[in-house]
């Protein structure tokens, strides 16, 4: 079985319970596949990053096989503004979040409610410089644990969304993320867009940014921003201290 996400937003949840812990989202028009159904919940496997956690079974519509293999061999098209609308003949007016996928609209055979998207698209592969763009559109968004929208997003849904948008391929977590690319010996090797990570005292990757230039990263921390970056880690001025203690840094690009 396969679905794929006809509203804005919906939460995927570590375990089938509304009280269960929120580990990510699931945008419009995201698809995925079904693995297990329990009541009112269904266990999922997101085709982009194969994330898998619970969703209520309430807030999908089912695909066939053949279109998620159809939807997953196209390009990817995401909505590019802060928010838009999707719109239907029967008046519905959907708001959908920056990094929405609107791939799906263009086959009728999927696109069953005639939904109808007038805003601005982006696909394709963007330079790398572009990546620092993106970013800030990002800046102040509210920290969310799972968050992957400017309404509340989390340090790695940040890095995975800011990539997407720009045709570059994450994993979703920040450990995950930390397997991909090719480590850099200095900060100072280290070109804008570049990823840097950061460890616990036990020696756990539990956080990601991105460098800027002159020794800048954004990252979310309590929201979006912008703080120093040097060997030892994040600093911010503001509390006056390092708050993030770097382990490495990666060229995803």
């Amino acid at each position: 079985m396969f679905g794929i996400c006809n509203l804005a937003i919906i939460p995927l949840r570590a375990e089938a319970s509304d009280r269960s812990e929120i580990v990510s989202q699931v945008l419009f028009g995201e698809h995925f596949e079904v693995l297990e159904t329990a009541k009112q919940w269904t266990r999922v496997r997101l085709q982009y990053d194969q994330y898998e956690g619970w969703i209520d079974t309430k807030q999908y519509r089912a695909i066939t096989k053949e279109q998620y293999k159809q939807l997953s061999e196209d390009a990817i098209v995401l909505n590019s503004d802060l928010i838009e609308y999707i719109t239907s003949p029967n008046n519905l007016l959907l708001p959908i979040p920056l990094g929405a996928s609107l791939s799906f609209l263009n086959y009728p055979e999927i696109n069953t409610d005639n939904f109808d998207f007038e805003g601005m698209r982006i696909s394709g592969v963007k330079p790398k410089a572009n990546l620092i763009n993106t970013a800030f559109a990002y800046l102040n968004a509210p920290y969310l644990w799972g968050g992957k929208t400017p309404f509340g997003i989390d340090c790695s849904g940040f890095t995975q969304m800011v990539y997407k948008l720009n045709g570059y391929h994450l994993l979703r977590d920040a450990s995950q993320q930390a397997t991909q690319g090719e480590p850099l010996s200095f900060i100072e090797e280290a070109e804008p867009g570049d990823l840097a990570f950061f460890d616990n005292d036990e020696g756990r990757i539990i956080h990601v940014g991105i460098i800027m230039d002159n020794n800048y990263i954004i990252h979310g921390s309590g929201k979006i921003r912008v703080d120093r970056l040097d060997h030892l880690g994040i600093y911010n001025a503001e509390q006056n201290r390092h708050t993030h203690k770097l382990r490495v840094i990666k060229k995803i690009i």
